[in-house]
């Protein structure tokens, strides 16, 4: 099946979009990425434009359009989502919201084989968005849940009997606040890159097998994820 899909993210201090292309000949990825703090409304529909014309396609030739529904920058997030929904609605096509920590995760599994990634995120207020995934074949699974969590708190899962004793690779600016995390987590994160961040990219490839999968949403259903908002919630509740 043919499948023109557009990505956006702009959930961290970086700014990026790509473009999935299936056809005949095989899958491609288009990809524009920048660290531009402050400045992802002047880059992020550029970046568009950029990746369109890259491909010689016309946002009318798109079939769904997808975007980092979050966890991260509130204000990130909130552009990303708007410009997504805006698009979409144009076009009349599904929009996907896909997890920034699952983009990093796949990141992270294809740039260096890891199949036990931890994704932590800098929350602000001394906490980290985080989640533990297993990678297969080019495919994170989530274990356990996406939580926003002080670092100390935060606890990779149990391991089953055949992977007992693999370390972990932990991603993501929440490892800026290495110090504060337990020693537990700290001995089996043997690997750790602070400076990855989200990409529109991995993205683009996660949003096209949801669509196939028919997770495509009407505009307005697609939302981002705040996760600090969903605690306060339960909370209150």
């Amino acid at each position: 099946m043919v499948l023109n899909l557009l990505a956006l993210d702009a959930s961290s201090s970086a700014c990026s979009a790509a473009l999935y292309r299936r056809d005949a000949t095989g899958d491609t990825c288009l990809a524009r990425f920048a660290l531009t703090p402050r400045a992802h409304t002047q880059r992020l529909l550029p970046m568009v434009d950029e990746v369109l014309a890259a491909a010689q396609l016309t946002p009318s030739q798109l079939d769904a359009v997808a975007f980092g529904r979050g966890p991260g920058s509130f204000t990130g997030l909130r552009i990303a989502a708007g410009a997504a929904q805006g698009l979409a609605f144009g076009l009349d096509c599904p929009l996907l919201g896909v997890s920034t920590l699952r983009a990093l995760a796949l990141q992270a599994h294809r740039q260096w084989g890891v199949d036990q990634v931890a994704t932590l995120i800098d929350a602000r207020m001394g906490e980290i968005y985080a989640a533990a995934w297993h990678c297969e074949n080019d495919t994170p699974t989530l274990v356990g849940e996406e939580v926003v969590i002080a670092p100390e708190r935060f606890m990779l899962p149990d391991e089953p009997a055949d992977r007992a004793g693999e370390s972990w690779t932990g991603v993501g600016s929440g490892l800026s606040l290495w110090d504060a995390f337990g020693e537990p987590v700290k001995a089996r994160l043997m690997q750790r890159v602070p400076e990855l961040e989200p990409r529109a990219e991995e993205m683009a490839w996660l949003a096209a097998r949801d669509f196939d999968a028919g997770l495509g949403q009407p505009a307005h259903l697609a939302q981002p994820v705040y996760l600090r908002n969903e605690v306060a919630w339960k909370k209150s509740a």
